[in-house]
């Protein structure tokens, strides 16, 4: 599937300078394009979680922490926070709000859409005609696997989305699509006290690249992307 990206307008910076339930929302289905060695890579974003700076426990600037490597959290919205964890991974956030208020937005999942071969390359080290099923779906199905697929790397750390050239996010080109969007808790912060229960990760419902659905007995909002 070949994109035509030239038609398509980038997120202005007025889109991220709001609070972060609402850009993590409504950057579902927008697509995020990598650039790099002359290739280009798009894929859809189908899953966001939103971090609230200061007031947020499960957020690496709770409390007003500032470290060296929190730094970027707190510059203007629309440029990305890249980090490492567990000592091999990366996770890509984008930074939302005004200058000093500490809010992202983690890209959990995204669906490949275009320059599917070199994700697989970067992913797996094999063609995307060799991968079985379960490895498509695995294939960007969470917040690391994404970064290992699109080469986001500590490289991209605190790169302008607005007007840089290796990263950045379109409008999406599935105008017509139809599609509803889940409103749950967030995954993987069981150290976050109350914050455990903010309802701040959104998904496209039924997108079989979701990193996780939510429980069956979880109090989920289900509305339409245009609601």
């Amino acid at each position: 599937m070949m994109i035509d990206l030239s038609t398509m307008e980038r997120l202005p910076k007025d889109f991220f300078l709001r609070e972060g339930t609402i850009v993590a929302r409504e950057l579902l289905g927008k697509l995020l394009v990598r650039k790099y060695e002359g290739k280009i890579l798009v894929s859809k974003i189908v899953e966001t979680e939103s971090y609230i700076g200061k007031i947020d426990k499960a957020s690496h600037a709770y409390g007003g922490k500032i470290t060296e490597r929190v730094k970027p959290l707190y510059m203007e919205g629309g440029v990305a926070y890249v980090y490492f964890i567990y000592g091999l991974y990366h996770c890509f956030n984008i930074i939302n709000s005004v200058e000093g208020d500490a809010q992202g937005v983690l890209i959990r999942a995204v669906e490949p859409i275009d320059g599917i071969e070199y994700m697989s390359e970067n992913r797996y080290k094999k063609p995307y005609e060799e991968l079985t099923r379960k490895q498509v779906v695995n294939l960007t199905s969470g917040p690391s696997k994404l970064c290992i697929a699109l080469k986001i790397d500590k490289n991209m750390n605190t790169k302008d989305l607005i007007n840089g050239n290796e990263l950045y996010v379109v409008e999406d080109g599935f105008n017509n699509e139809n599609y509803e969007i889940v409103q749950c808790k967030r995954i993987g912060i069981d150290y976050a006290e109350e914050a455990i229960d903010f309802p701040w990760r959104f998904y496209i419902k039924d997108n079989p690249f979701v990193s996780v659905k939510a429980k069956k007995d979880e109090n989920v909002k289900i509305t339409n992307r245009n609601r």
